[in-house]
């Protein structure tokens, strides 16, 4: 009992914020006393050796407040060790940056250290970055596939992820606003609800709050005001709770330790915002912990609180019984106070509350010579489900969208059961077709029907909270139906369901692929087999994650890649392997060769446009997605109209019929259009933002001051206060627009802004 609570006064403290500290040597210092606390070896030479190596690495780089770099992967340390983590996980947060920042190899740190260290830090390491036709999009989704995939081999990764991301999230005020925003964005979408899904409430609160500074200043400044206005007297009546809930707990004979606190600022702004209400209507601002040994004084200790204050109906949750996902246990009952004041208690053993600060790092058994995680880790289905769809999408958007969507914080849970009593967990809204992917792939894909509470019920029902299925199977079964996309709820099933359908007609997709490829290298005019050599094959498959040639196939057979895509990566490795042979003669000739074929091929147009092989052509610009000059442009020849010149993004090329795809012709933007400007082009973009008095009003001072008429403008709010603005306006060329959207980002409220693309 005791060494609980001693570990539990540990549990109890927030993590630091070490950042405060300004000289290396006081910060390694404090990094050796919070591993001392818990460490069973005296031996830390590895994490010296690892300081000096850091160090002497960063030695002449600074962050963004002019202060040493190596700061930054000492307090990632720190907060390594304040989870009690093992030496090789902590040397690896001090060594994170050298790789990607320094000369240092990761044989270097293999060699120094061991493969165990060098294997962590790679899987921190960004990837470089990638050639400019990549966007910020496929950057981002490249580094989190390495990531998702070096978590599969040792969770240890993400957690020195989290850490780094949440010591950068502290120090974020010296980054540019922009910067802060999409920093801020990326760690409430992505970090925030891993740390959550990981069980490390010490971390994912934080990150929250932080979050929420940056992207809604406004909102987060007049909570923390508000909150503070009668901080004296909240805190006065959580100590009368207190006092209260004490007294009656040890004359029960129930050990125990009783704490209070006021609800994290995120916490409580989504509790608003999701339920439309006031501060002064959300019931659980204020929460009481009681900590016990047992989880029998777990029950009994409830049972003395509802017999001291009357409970509000329908706010009881036992997750003791039903855990969370993310090993969360504990019991949840909102009460009325002898004052009228709402108030929450959680009760929990020592135990569970160390599994609700800490999560899977809770878990982690220190093993003298490396570290390991028990079986908790096999409990992490979410991380498996994103390791395998993600090895069938291709698409880098679809990837990030499916993973948001996975890792949602907002999506509410329902809990039904198998006929045989065992929980199953899906997002609300979920169908049986859902829960049948969740027992098993085979289960889903011979789903004929399905019983709940033992009536028949439609493939499309919304499961409810405690609802018992039964799914029907049938040998005879067809398999999914296209339909099902639309009905299904959860990343898993509809991943599942995609994969059937890829499986089912990979050899019409292969068949299929080839021919897109053959058509695209006829209409560009290059021989095809001149770019099929095994090596350039080879380098396009790691591209897209695909272990065969015939995999790029059936993916261009069915959407997933684009063949100009698969094209342009062999072109460019035949030209990598062409150019090392080539002579400054060679080089010479080839350019003369090239002006003269584009002095023949190309015409200009009135329209600033160019067209390949076409003169006195006809040019309109397509109102889908109004391309303006710096876009990537495409024409399509039309019947009687010449030709439309879309952007190579938009949704109507992207879906285009084959039949109609022999149709495209290459076209660019005069070099004059896009540097001088001059003509006014159409385009429109799609705004998102929290629904606020005067958002219109701002949005317009951003365009008077740049002298921009808005030539239309259409908004719709949902039900959760989600305004989409869409707006139409005359601009010179893309560096305007970038300029535009840049303003309107700056804007309070604003969650993103894209271009319509068809």
């Amino acid at each position: 009992m005791e060494a609980q609570k001693q570990k539990l006064k540990r549990t109890q403290k927030e993590i630091s914020k070490p950042e405060d500290f300004t000289d290396p040597e006081v910060l390694y210092e404090k990094l050796i006393n919070t591993i001392r606390e818990y460490h069973p070896s005296t031996d830390l030479s590895m994490v010296e050796k690892a300081y000096k190596l850091a160090r002497d690495a960063h030695k002449d780089q600074k962050r963004k407040s002019g202060e040493p770099y190596i700061i930054h992967p000492l307090c990632v340390a720190i907060i390594l060790a304040e989870l009690e983590l093992d030496k090789e996980t902590i040397v690896a947060g001090i060594l994170h940056d050298v790789v990607e920042d320094t000369t240092a190899t990761l044989e270097d740190l293999s060699r120094e250290f061991n493969d165990e260290v060098a294997l962590l830090v790679d899987g921190v390491t960004k990837l470089g970055q990638l050639s400019y036709s990549h966007d910020k999009m496929d950057l981002q989704a490249e580094n989190l596939r390495k990531m998702f995939l070096a978590m599969a081999k040792d969770i240890r990764v993400i957690l020195i992820k989290l850490a780094d991301r949440l010591h950068n999230m502290r120090t974020l005020q010296y980054m540019r606003p922009e910067k802060q925003k999409e920093k801020a964005r990326e760690t409430m979408d992505i970090y925030a609800p891993i740390a959550h899904r990981l069980g490390i409430s010490k971390i994912k609160t934080e990150l929250d709050d932080l979050s929420l500074k940056y992207l809604q200043p406004e909102v987060y400044k007049d909570l923390e005001e508000k909150l503070q206005t009668n901080k004296e007297g909240r805190e006065n009546f959580i100590q009368s709770i207190i006092d209260e809930v004490s007294k009656h707990i040890e004359e029960a004979g129930i050990r125990a330790e009783i704490d209070g606190r006021v609800k994290h600022l995120f916490s409580i702004y989504k509790k608003m915002r999701n339920q439309n209400k006031t501060l002064d209507q959300i019931y659980d601002i204020f929460a009481v912990r009681i900590k016990v040994d047992t989880v029998k004084d777990c029950y009994a200790a409830l049972g003395v609180i509802h017999e001291m204050y009357k409970p509000i109906p329908g706010r009881f949750k036992d997750y003791i019984a039903m855990p969370k996902q993310n090993m969360y246990q504990s019991l949840h009952t909102t009460l009325i106070g002898s004052s009228g004041t709402p108030f929450e208690i959680q009760i929990r053993t020592f135990e569970m509350h160390r599994t609700a600060e800490y999560g899977i790092a809770a878990h982690w058994k220190y093993k003298e010579g490396g570290g390991n995680i028990n079986k908790e880790e096999e409990k992490l289905s979410w991380l498996r489900q994103i390791l395998e769809w993600q090895q069938d999408m291709s698409d880098n958007k679809e990837f990030l969208t499916m993973l948001k969507t996975d890792l949602d914080l907002f999506t509410e849970q329902v809990y039904c059961f198998t006929p045989q009593g065992d929980v199953k967990t899906l997002p609300a809204g979920s169908t049986p077709i859902d829960f049948a992917y969740m027992i098993h792939t085979a289960v889903g894909n011979k789903m004929v029907g399905a019983r709940v509470n033992g009536r028949q019920v439609p493939i499309d029902y919304k499961l409810q909270n405690g609802d018992r299925v039964t799914i029907v199977t049938s040998q005879n079964s067809n398999g999914p139906s296209r339909d099902w996309l639309s009905i299904v709820k959860s990343s898993q099933a509809k991943t599942k369901i995609n994969q059937w359908f890829k499986t089912q007609f990979k050899e019409e997709n292969i068949s299929k692929g080839k021919e897109l490829l053959d058509r695209y290298c006829k209409a560009k005019g290059l021989v095809m087999s001149k770019y099929m050599k095994p090596e350039y094959q080879k380098k396009c498959m790691h591209k897209y994650g695909l272990k065969n040639w015939d995999s790029i196939l059936a993916a261009i057979g069915h959407g997933g890649l684009k063949e100009g895509q698969v094209i342009n990566k062999l072109v460019e490795e035949y030209d990598k392997e062409n150019r090392k042979n080539l002579t400054d003669q060679d080089a010479l000739n080839e350019i003369e060769e090239k002006n003269k074929t584009k002095a023949v091929e190309k015409a200009r147009s009135k329209s600033g446009i160019t067209v390949r092989g076409i003169h006195d052509v006809s040019v309109r610009f397509s109102k889908c997605c109004s391309p303006v000059p710096g876009d990537e442009i495409i024409g399509f020849v039309t019947r009687g109209r010449g030709i439309s010149i879309h952007r190579t993004d938009c949704v109507n090329i992207l879906s285009m019929p084959e039949g109609d795809r022999a149709r495209l012709i290459d076209a660019e933007w005069e070099e004059e259009a896009v540097e001088k400007g001059g003509e006014l082009y159409m385009t429109e973009i799609c705004l998102y933002a929290h629904n606020r008095t005067g958002i219109l009003l701002d949005i317009s001072k951003v365009f008077m001051e740049l002298k921009v008429d808005i030539k239309s403008v259409s908004t719709r709010t949902s039900k959760q206060g989600l305004a989409t603005i869409v707006l139409s306006f005359e601009i010179g060329g893309i560096d305007d627009l970038n300029h535009i959207i840049k303003k309107l980002r700056n804007i309070e409220s604003v969650i993103d802004i894209e271009r319509s693309a068809g």
